[in-house]
């Protein structure tokens, strides 16, 4: 790899230190913020955060006498602003720039 690229994933979380990040949990959960501190469990620390909650929809069809059963994630939802937020690095699913 040549200077110009990242080498490492830590690196590239690194880069987006102080911007405004996105990160989801393995719950569905969301929490948009600044990203302001990581460690090498990917413990995550973000300011002004806000938290969305995921909405889901049940469609329920009706194929030759039989029912099934669908379930999607549909928009997240804002629940609250929280400021200050740690986020356990085992919880991630990913860490996206806004």
């Amino acid at each position: 790899m040549d200077g110009n690229t990242m080498s490492r994933p830590l690196d590239a979380l690194n880069k987006s230190r102080g911007k405004r990040v996105i990160v989801d949990l393995k719950n569905g959960w969301r929490y948009v913020g600044k990203l302001q501190a990581f460690d090498i469990h990917i413990n995550t620390v973000l300011d002004e955060a806000e938290e969305y909650e995921p909405k889901t929809k049940k469609i329920i069809s009706q194929l030759e006498d039989k029912k099934t059963e669908e379930t999607y994630e549909a928009e997240k939802e804002l629940k609250r602003k929280l400021g200050t937020v740690f986020l356990r690095g085992d919880t991630i699913t990913n860490i996206s720039v806004q």
